[in-house]
């Protein structure tokens, strides 16, 4: 696997899941093959699970890591091509990039979408220059359209808590006070649907998500007509696609409390983190046996050192 920046670059989903599940019950099973190889972190926004999770799995391989905070750790970089450097910005890509590729054998990168221009978010420009220039395996810690990691490890979840071979599956916006990314939801229809579960999506009018990662879902404005025996309940904010970055936070009654639980009262409650208590999700549901958001959490340290392994097997072979 040379990337790892959607669904699309696996060959073998259910084999990427079980491997992830196999490796949360011996994760130094291969404590060695990452010996003398280098894992670099770069981080254009802010993480804690993403970062932690994915530290730890390298660890478990044996690899070296190093962490990059653009602008924090690092000079400002610019990602344009053809502009007058005579700003801010200290650096370009084309150098930084490749120079990184230097000390690296693996390059996980996390750049959010800006939510002001849809165009420029969906051409992925960030993670794109570090496929192209850096001459190694890039794994996406998030992107502005997907964020692969998070998604693997929620059906890594799925699978562990399923109590039949066809669960009923419902990701049901939520509200928010800021706009948020498409990323996390994006990813997480895309892989439902390509793992061949179904999918329901609850959310109000003007919050559809693009079509090209909904298609084969089922589509739902009323949402205790869509959580109805749901067996899992993905909650997650997103703001509008058509109307590019707006969002809508005075629809308190979207708030996935007991009372929706009620429709689907063997439902188990997920969410990517962090969360907003009692405005996404009510206290009365995250400290319900209904969350497996912890859980879920955990996952993610299995789901990454499932790809960096399959990762580092190519590089081993090569």
């Amino acid at each position: 696997m040379k990337q790892f920046t959607s669904v699309h670059d696996v060959a073998d989903i259910q084999a990427l899941i079980q491997s992830s599940l196999a490796i949360k019950k011996d994760p130094f099973a291969n404590n060695n093959l990452g010996k003398n190889k280098t894992l670099g972190l770069v981080f254009f926004n802010p993480s804690l699970r993403t970062r932690m999770s994915t530290q730890k799995a390298a660890y478990n391989l044996g690899m070296h890591v190093m962490m990059l905070n653009i602008d924090k750790d690092s000079w400002a970089l610019e990602t344009r091509d053809g502009v007058v450097m005579d700003g801010d910005k200290v650096e370009h890509a084309r150098e930084a990039i490749p120079v990184m590729g230097q000390y690296c054998d693996i390059i996980g990168v996390r750049s959010f979408a800006g939510l002001q221009n849809r165009q420029s978010d969906y051409t992925e420009e960030v993670l794109n220059q570090f496929i192209a220039l850096s001459g190694k395996p890039i794994v996406s810690l998030e992107s502005a359209t997907r964020h692969p990691l998070q998604s693997l490890a929620d059906l890594a979840t799925i699978e562990e808590y399923k109590q039949t071979s066809k669960p009923k599956i419902v990701m049901t916006w939520a509200p928010h006070i800021k706009a948020l990314p498409q990323a996390v939801p994006n990813s997480f229809a895309e892989w439902v649907l390509a793992t061949g579960y179904d999918l329901s999506i609850a959310q109000p009018h003007g919050f559809e998500l693009a079509e090209e990662f909904t298609q084969g879902a089922t589509v739902e404005y009323d949402q205790t007509k869509a959580l109805e025996n749901a067996d899992f309940i993905y909650v997650k904010n997103w703001s509008s696609y058509k109307d590019y970055g707006q969002t809508a936070s005075h629809l308190r009654s979207w708030t996935v409390d007991q009372s929706k639980l009620v429709h689907a009262p063997q439902a188990k409650v997920m969410h990517c983190l962090p969360v907003r208590r009692n405005l996404v999700i009510a206290d009365d549901v995250l400290d319900s046996p209904a969350s497996i958001v912890i859980q879920q959490a955990a996952n993610r340290e299995f789901a990454a050192q499932a790809v960096l392994l399959k990762m580092l097997g190519g590089i081993q072979k090569a």
